[in-house]
């Protein structure tokens, strides 16, 4: 089921410091992966946009997060007899079926054991996504042309740079099946947002309410980092208290009258 707009919208803008903040109220504290980060240009500045073509979605502006439901390609070890160069001239192989499947908006995410010896992705097959409309992609394994990844205004999430090709260590077997990412179970349709800081997996059911409340918690976190600017002291101000809260509201007022 597609994200509703605002909480599209409002997914776009939080951070995942925030979100990890709004899942850990809700009693759920391992959804940060681990030792993933972003290895493409985090696009340019404000106002301008995206200009890589995409099949059948609107480019997206520059500065916003990954946002998209997670479909998944599952890696288990390699081995010699079935992982041969030959295998890629099979349009079947779940690797390049990932590629070539993976919906326009959503995010392909790799469950690569954290095993960064060996790709589970490059330049021509991100490229390939790129063109295809797929929002992004994130891996816990590593990632070979990083220098050209780099240069990539789409986002693309990784373990680190990697130059051997993924039949080295990785056999593809599954798609769009329960993985493990980064240490993070993600289920397909679970919604992915990456940022400067990271990647963090929202389950499904909760996104719309995580991206409400993470909305009105930076807000509020803007007013209280100029009180803390301004001079006020941490008690009483973070977390606010209810007087901090009442120049707050009087604050907010305000702005929503501009």
């Amino acid at each position: 089921m597609a994200l509703p707009k605002d909480t599209l919208q409002q997914l776009k803008r939080a951070s995942t410091a925030t979100l990890t903040t709004q899942l850990f109220k809700r009693g759920l504290r391992n959804v940060y992966l681990q030792g993933v980060h972003r290895m493409s240009a985090t696009g340019r500045p404000e106002g301008e946009y995206r200009s890589a073509p995409r099949e059948g979605t609107p480019m997206s502006k520059a500065g916003d997060n990954l946002v998209g439901e997670a479909f998944t390609l599952r890696y288990i070890p390699a081995r010699e007899d079935l992982d041969h160069i030959g295998v890629f001239e099979n349009p079947e192989h779940p690797q390049r079926k990932a590629i070539e499947v993976v919906p326009p908006g959503q995010v392909l995410v790799m469950d690569c054991r954290r095993d960064t010896r060996a790709a589970s992705a490059g330049s021509i097959l991100l490229t390939r996504m790129q063109v295809r409309g797929v929002a992004g992609v994130v891996t816990d394994g590593g990632l070979r042309d990083s220098d050209a990844i780099a240069g990539m205004d789409f986002p693309v999430f990784g373990a680190g740079p990697s130059a051997p090709l993924n039949l080295a260590i990785h056999h593809a077997v599954d798609l769009n099946v329960p993985i493990g990412c980064g240490g993070v179970a993600v289920f397909p349709g679970d919604i992915v947002v990456g940022d400067a800081e990271g990647v963090v997996i929202i389950p499904a059911h909760l996104a719309v309410e995580v991206a409400r409340d993470a909305s009105e918690q930076e807000r509020l976190e803007v007013f209280v980092l100029q009180e803390v600017a301004g001079g006020r002291p941490l008690p009483g101000t973070y977390p606010p208290n209810a007087e901090t809260l009442a120049r707050y509201r009087q604050w907010r007022e305000q702005h929503d009258k501009k």
